[in-house]
């Protein structure tokens, strides 16, 4: 225990009377073990203490300044002093954390080191892609480097901690958060999570350039009603077991060190209190041995859901169920020592809370060495480094998705002359950022045009329109342009001038994120007006959306061309673009979530049931509108190429070990290399829980040369073949399955198979 503070080792030497009534323990666990540490530190805390490490404060002073002398600020600061606080958020740089960790290590009476936690979501201030659009990838090697190189520039500032990866699936492009999860589908969704979670914490969380990760939010949090940031949650337990669960249990099982609770009520109780989910689920069934943070303010929330009928009583339901820490409510700090002394909550549930805590801070190496994320070098070093902007630039190439290509529009020829470039996103460096960047530096981004010129310089820019009227920020509500088009005039004449026009179209960067939920999900503001104008004078038009969900855009696909989906891609935006547009990188993203042709239409996904009165049929009694398509835009796991591949010689045959083994051949039929994403659905045909008409099972991404070949082989156990029925049960079931393997999740090979 080297580097141990010196106040902690004075209450382990001093210890004696503690190994006598802990000797039978002891003469189990070793003494160099985490529990050993664990449980004899967990002796010498006192009730306040205890309850102190269960607590999160946010930052609340200028850290390097003057302590604070009056207010809530001065109070958190003696918690600090007295131990009070097991963990901040929203502090970094390490001058900054040092400083904490000093107070705390040097001045409390244990000197238990901080947490210090932060929201490092697609990058710290190098940013990658948006989460939503690095599921497009389907690259789970770029994600994992993706998470990496956020943990090291994140540990390089002092953060150990961060709120990522959000795992919740969600079904509804209204919902501002779907840009932050992996999509729609719970199998790609818990690979995704688990690659995120492998590089955030490395494979030693004890090394300094590793952080905790923390799968958010238990539970079903992406199924809010009407897409409404912080609604309810009203969803069957098929749902919960088949959908919701499966990407947290996969996170949990590759060793997530803290899950975060949700905001919603599901089934009638709030997550922070529901036990069902915390201790029965999560700590129960699958044995996580992390902790559980709230959400920001979620305890004190329940008195306005109508479960607590004040922060007394929030406290006792919330720490009951198994939430651990509580995170900017102050229901424990405030109340959980009296309600533990009047026997509402045990000792047992406060100790087993603080075991958890304690024992992700030894794991960290934080008593060994409480300031090694404090290295000025290492901070100074690492920030923008060239490597991590080398890293984005490959992730936002990976994520872009091609969704039409009439004619073969694109790739444009270097030599093209006369451009038009068109729309005031192509000259943003704020906006393709993208949400939930708050560690990052505005305007930091290469912009579309910054990349473009480095390609050509026979273009002329023409903004069209504004897309915002004020400037934007993390926490105020855009102001969208909805009438101002006196700039549409210069726009069209330029287009009439020019042979190929390149619209950059789609949302700001805060029109998604957290509470930032769209009722309509279409081109914002004018853009769509401005869309229509430049191809009354121009059809050659190629549409470069920036966007943190999927968009309704029947007309675009209709009459436009050439569509490219780039989401919001981070740091290397322009660049990312710019060498897809021009042909040096031949796309080969796929949708990690249904596209709708209207709003009405959501929520949309692949993976849904068959009703009873299916169609389409000749007469109007079955499933269907009458005034729009059930199809979607595009489907899920949909993205085309600058090539062609051709599936073929579907196999299906049982292998051994009661496993089946599914192959295809796919050739690149086109003239030059390009990826492909080869998808795997099954669909089990009868079964005593009904089963969804398809379900995403397998994937494989590769690159093939012109005219190569390559088999593409599949193993389906009873993992793939199985299913949750709903008391939470896996179970197997002989039957018949279709099985369909293609480019996307409406498009391949279908064959049959049978489980005796």
């Amino acid at each position: 225990m080297k580097n141990i503070s010196s106040s902690f080792l004075k209450y382990i030497l001093g210890a004696s009377c503690f190994f006598i009534s802990f000797g039978s323990v002891a003469q189990k666990t070793s003494k160099d073990s985490i529990d050993y540490k664990v449980n004899l530190l967990l002796q010498k805390m006192t009730l306040e203490e205890k309850v102190g490490q269960m607590n999160q404060y946010n930052g609340f002073w200028e850290v390097t300044g003057p302590a604070p002398k009056e207010g809530n600020a001065k109070l958190k600061y003696e918690h600090l002093k007295m131990g009070w606080v097991g963990s901040v958020l929203n502090v970094k740089g390490t001058e900054n954390v040092r400083k904490l960790q000093e107070i705390v290590v040097k001045e409390s009476r244990l000197g238990i080191p901080l947490l210090f936690g932060f929201d490092v979501i697609h990058g710290h201030k190098t940013l990658s892609p948006i989460p939503l659009g690095e599921a497009a990838s389907w690259d789970l090697v770029a994600i994992e480097k993706s998470a990496r190189v956020a943990a090291i520039e994140a540990s390089a500032v002092g953060i150990n901690w961060t709120f990522a990866p959000m795992v919740d699936i969600s079904r509804d492009a209204r919902w501002g958060r779907v840009m932050e999860g992996a999509g729609e589908d719970p199998y790609l969704g818990s690979k995704i999570g688990v690659a995120r979670v492998k590089g955030f914490q490395g494979d030693d969380l004890s090394a300094n350039n590793t952080i905790a990760a923390t799968a958010k939010h238990f539970a079903a949090y992406g199924f809010a009603e009407s897409g409404k940031d912080y609604n309810t949650v009203d969803v069957g337990t098929s749902t919960l077991y088949n959908i919701i669960f499966p990407p947290f249990k996969a996170v949990v099982e590759n060793d997530v060190k803290t899950v975060m609770n949700s905001f919603n009520v599901i089934n009638g109780i709030p997550s922070t209190a529901n036990k069902f989910l915390q201790r029965d689920i999560l700590k129960g069934k699958w044995g996580f041995k992390g902790f559980v943070i709230s959400d920001w303010g979620s305890g004190m929330e329940m008195v306005d859901h109508g479960f607590a009928k004040d922060l007394t009583e929030a406290a006792e339901l919330s720490a009951n169920a198994g939430s651990d820490m509580d995170m900017e409510s102050y229901a424990y700090i405030t109340h959980l020592k009296a309600l533990v002394e009047s026997g509402k909550v045990r000792m047992s549930v406060i100790d087993d809370a603080v075991k958890r805590i304690l024992t992700v801070k030894f794991e960290l190496g934080l008593f060994d060495d409480p300031y090694k994320y404090c290295d000025a070098k290492r901070e100074k070093e690492l920030i923008y480094h060239p490597d991590h902007q080398a890293a984005a630039l490959d992730m936002a190439k990976k994520s872009i998705v091609l969704l039409k290509n009439s004619n073969d529009l694109l790739p444009l020829k270097k030599s093209q002359k006369k451009i038009a470039v068109i729309g005031a996103l192509a000259n943003d460096k704020n906006s393709p950022l993208g949400s939930w960047r708050i560690g990052s530096d505005d305007s930091s981004a290469v912009s579309f045009l910054e990349g473009f010129k480095k390609y050509t310089t026979n273009y002329k820019y023409a903004k069209g329109a504004d897309l915002i009227t004020e400037p934007a920020t993390f926490i105020n509500e855009l102001k969208i342009n909805e009438t101002d088009i006196s700039g549409f005039n210069e726009a069209i004449q330029l287009a009439k001038q020019s042979e190929v026009v390149i619209m950059v179209l789609g949302e700001h960067g805060f029109q998604s994120g957290e509470g930032r939920s769209r009722a309509k999900i279409d081109l914002p503001g004018v853009q769509q007006q401005l869309l229509e104008a430049i191809y009354k004078v121009n059809k050659n038009i190629v549409l470069v959306l920036m966007n943190g969900r999927p968009l309704a855009i029947p007309w675009a696909d209709k009459n436009i061309p050439a569509i490219l989906e780039t989401w919001q891609l981070g740091s290397q935006t322009g660049n990312a673009i710019a060498q897809v547009l021009f042909g040096d990188y031949n796309p080969g993203g796929k949708l990690p979530m249904t596209f709708p042709k209207s709003v009405g239409q959501v929520p949309i996904y692949y993976n849904h049931y068959s009703t009873g009165r299916p169609g389409p049929k000749p007469e109007v009694f079955w499933s269907h509108y009458g005034d729009e398509s059930t199809k979607p835009l595009y489907p899920f796991g949909y993205g085309l190429s600058y090539t062609k591949f051709e599936y073929s010689n579907l196999t299906i045959t049982a292998a051994e070990q009661a496993t089946i083994k599914v192959s295809v051949m796919v050739k690149n039929t086109g003239k030059i290399a390009g990826e492909e994403v080869t998808q795997l659905y099954i669909h089990d045909k009868v079964a005593s829980v009904v089963r969804p008409i398809k379900e995403l099972k397998g994937f494989k991404k590769f690159m093939l040369n012109p005219g190569e070949s390559k088999v593409v082989e599949f193993v389906l156990t009873e993992a793939e073949l199985g299913f949750y029925n709903n008391e939470g049960v896996f179970t197997v079931e002989a039957g018949d399955f279709d099985v369909m393997v293609g480019t996307n999740s409406e498009q391949g090979l279908s064959g049959k198979l049978s489980i005796k």
